[in-house]
Parts: C-alpha cells; structure tokens; sequence
C-alpha cells in the first residue's frame, strides 16, 4: 500500500513540474532552431528600459521568460501547442484563444483578486512558435490588448532588440 501511495505521489509531482511553464521552458530551452532567454534578477533594469508604450502595457515584472522556435513542422507545432495546452490548464484563465490552422494564440494569466499575477502570452504560426512569461503586477485591460496582432508584434519586437541590445557583450571597454 505504502509503495502504491508513493507511486501515485510520483506521478503527480511529475505531471506538475511538467505543466508549468518552467517546465515547458526548461524542456524546450536546448531544442534545435529554438531562441530562449530569462530574465534574471540582477538583470532587470534591462526591462526598465523597454519603450514607454511597451512599459505601459505590461507593467512591474518580477520574472521573464521568452521562448521562440524556428522553423517548426506540423508535428512538433501540434506537440508545442498541446504542451501549452497543458500549462495554461493548470490554473490559469484563458483572456484570448484562437485556434485555427493556420494559427493559435493564446493569452492565459493567474489573477491574485483584480491583479493580473502571471501572464503567458503564446502564438504558433505555420513557420514559427512564440511564448512569454510574465510576473508581475499587470493591469488585466493592458494584457488583453495582445490580443490585437500588431500589439503582440510591436511588443516582441521592441522587447527583442531592447534586451539584444543591452546584452550584447562587448570586449572593447570603450565600446
């Protein structure tokens, strides 16, 4: 009986390390064709500097994770988009999902009373799979707006070239 319970307990905690989005990125983070990056503490400032548009829509974040892979076919889209899948069923509200073939996205967040806590904003194309992490504090009619496909693309493009850019190492000091 001791050996069943420890069994049963086993698989629950890997099925819950499993559908988290760490776990999705932590998963994923190696793959082949794939960019990924977080945001450590230490890095943060690198957010502050995002352009104001951007700060405003999504507002303080304590944690980031960004995650794109390139190049994607039907069969590791369809294993991607099931994974997400998985993550956002696992206590999260969906504000926006759209699924259709030639397209998901989803906007999934954890509210904390009126506060927007964690956001995971994901988008799989035909061509390209992208998702977010944000931790936070975030107004939940400011994340909404990623629904609108030309805020999602000004987003990650600005936030893209802001944090390439400030991460860029440089082994002239003066440079």
């Amino acid at each position: 009986m001791k050996q069943l319970f420890l069994v049963v307990c086993l698989c629950m905690l890997l099925m819950s390390c499993g559908s988290s989005f760490q776990g999705f990125y932590n998963t994923h983070k190696a793959d082949l064709g794939t960019t990924s990056f977080q945001v450590p503490n230490f890095m943060k400032a690198v957010l502050g500097n995002i352009s104001p548009e951007v700060k405003h829509a999504i507002g303080n974040i304590s944690d980031f994770k960004y995650i794109t892979f390139k190049d994607v076919n039907a069969l590791k889209r369809q294993r991607l988009v099931t994974e997400m899948n998985a993550v956002t069923n696992n206590g999260y509200l969906d504000v926006f999902r759209k699924n259709t073939p030639e397209q998901t996205r989803i906007i999934s967040v954890r509210e904390a009373g009126t506060v927007v806590t964690d956001v995971i904003i994901f988008n799989s194309s035909k061509t390209e799979t992208t998702a977010y992490y944000l931790q936070g504090n975030f107004d939940p009619e400011k994340i909404k707006s990623f629904t609108d496909e030309d805020t999602f693309n000004t987003f990650s493009n600005d936030l893209l070239q802001n944090y390439k850019t400030n991460i860029t190492p440089s082994f002239n000091p003066q440079n």
